[in-house]
């Protein structure tokens, strides 16, 4: 037995040292849209304040997991009036948040995440701002009502946010100058922006070009929406939201796993080479209303659909409390108490999962085939070097797959497992279960 820990030990090695691979310096090094492993940081889980230091101590264990790229939720200054605490109320663009600590300890903290290969981005509330945000004096940067109040966006229920005009030039100029900073000041390589459906499409363009413009500094741009002229404006990934809805059709509603391949299909048809839909089972909006293990029926459910999400077609993102299966609601209005210690199994099944995802290019963005089936997801993955066929039960019941022609009688690896596999005619498949094996 303590030989066995002892090998398990070292197979894992690879896990530790990964986000040292890269090291930032002034030439920053560009990531491919198709290799980013993205972990969300929801400031709030992490401490009741001086988050920055707290997440600056977990960095290690987010390297664990394979990631490249950390997100980080809105880490401004919180505005007062009329506010619900939501860090998407915005006081100060170029201000951090004092319940998560100061500038300069930000600062430190994306310094500690290049010396660890992870790139940085922020997300970046362009829509709306606080009522008492400093631009709200310059009353033509908001829109107004018939009788000239400032509002806020229409049909969101947001009443704790002012709406932003965006046929206002200085205020667009203004906006652009306080992403820079960010940049320019602070070193973080791109942003998640926030409510991008909700901006019109030539500001987006003006600002990536702006930001593009900077030298020596490649920058990844994630757009909060599903718009196809996002990739047009210049972003890099937009959200899977009709992933999202079909992964949930299928796992709580049985609906047939091919209607999912069919919006997986429809999703990337449109959009450019080398461009990403960033898909997952969670994240902050859904984590307030309940967790996946509870919405996939269990953790094994919860397990599959994030295999089922990030496998097929790449783009995979974890939030922060995913890895420890938390099993309830997390407010991201108010600090969330998390056990990091908890459920060490789930974190080593992601860590795993996606050690295999970062080790293979054929996972993460190889020749796609599909299989049709109603109740097993079932793909290959190639490339000329490593053909893999993945395998999800979505039902919470055993399920028989006849395999493909191209598989049977084939001894094969199980590459989760570290396994041989001699495949005969079918693969029984208990609840729940995936299988990844490399041919």
């Amino acid at each position: 037995m303590r030989m066995r820990n002892i090998l398990f030990l070292i197979a894992l090695l690879p896990l530790y040292c990964a986000c040292g691979r890269i090291q930032h310096t002034n030439a920053y090094p560009s990531l491919a849209p198709e290799d980013v492993v993205m972990y969300q940081v929801n400031p709030r889980v992490f401490a009741p304040n001086s988050s920055f230091n707290a997440v600056g101590e977990y960095l290690d264990s987010i390297c664990r997991l394979g990631v490249n790229v950390v997100w980080f939720m809105p880490i401004n200054e919180v505005g007062r009036e009329s506010s619900v605490n939501s860090p998407y109320c915005v006081k100060d663009y170029k201000s951090v948040n004092p319940e998560f600590g100061t500038l300069d300890e930000f600062k430190g903290l994306v310094d500690a995440c290049h010396k660890k290969g992870l790139h940085v981005i922020i997300d970046w509330v362009a829509n709306h701002t606080s009522w008492d945000n400093a631009w709200i004096h310059n009353k033509e940067w908001y829109m107004q009502d018939e009788e000239g109040n400032i509002v806020s966006p229409a049909n969101t229920g947001w009443k704790d946010v002012a709406d932003l005009n965006f046929d206002n030039k200085e205020m667009r100029l203004a906006m652009i100058d306080a992403m820079k900073f960010w940049v320019d000041s602070v070193g973080v390589d791109g942003f998640r922006c926030d409510a991008a459906d909700f901006v019109p499409f030539d500001f987006w363009k003006q600002a990536v070009d702006s930001l593009r413009a900077i030298p020596h500094h490649p920058l990844l741009l994630l757009a909060e929406g599903k718009r196809k002229d996002h990739f047009t404006a210049g972003f890099d990934m937009n959200y899977a939201w009709d992933f999202l809805e079909g992964v949930r059709d299928v796992f709580v509603k049985d609906s047939c796993v091919t209607t999912l391949l069919d919006i997986a299909h429809s999703e990337y048809d449109t959009i450019p080479a080398g461009k990403v839909k960033l898909r997952f089972i969670t994240n902050h909006d859904e984590m307030v209303k309940m967790s996946p293990v509870r919405e996939f029926g269990s953790e094994r459910g919860a397990m599959a659909a994030f295999v089922l999400s990030s496998y097929l077609q790449g783009g995979a993102l974890i939030y922060s409390s995913q890895e420890v299966a938390f099993p309830g609601r997390v407010d991201f209005f108010h600090y969330c108490h998390i056990d990091w210690n908890a459920n060490n199994a789930i974190r080593t099944e992601y860590e795993i999962l996606m050690k295999l995802y970062n080790d293979y290019p054929a996972i993460r963005k190889g020749e796609l085939k599909i299989y049709p089936d109603c109740d097993v997801a079932v793909f290959q993955k190639g490339t000329d070097r490593n053909r893999f066929l993945v395998l999800v039960n979505v039902r919470n019941a055993v399920r028989n797959f006849f395999l493909p022609e191209e598989w049977k009688g084939h001894e094969c690896m199980d590459v989760y497992k570290d396994t041989l596999v001699a495949l005969e005619d079918t693969l029984r498949l208990a609840p729940y279960e995936y299988r990844i094996l490399k041919y």
